[in-house]
């Protein structure tokens, strides 16, 4: 098991964490659970590349050359 730190933050956040925390259905065991997944989740995100269609990419191409960019 990974060592647990403490992060704190304000009394609102928490208890709106928490609301949603026991509207899981019991997916999240409690606050610190859920905030676990989420900064997880958030940073798995920003590790990805973003990747586009086909006609998406034509579509930026389009937009830059419109702009004067290409």
């Amino acid at each position: 098991m990974n060592e647990k730190v403490a992060v704190y933050i304000s009394r609102e956040l928490y208890e709106r964490v928490k609301k949603e925390v026991e509207e899981s259905g019991g997916e999240f065991k409690d606050v610190s659970e859920y905030i676990e997944f989420v900064l997880e989740e958030l940073l798995k995100e920003e590790n990805e590349e973003a990747v586009y269609t086909k006609e998406e990419e034509e579509e930026i191409k389009r937009r830059l050359r419109a702009l004067g960019y290409m």
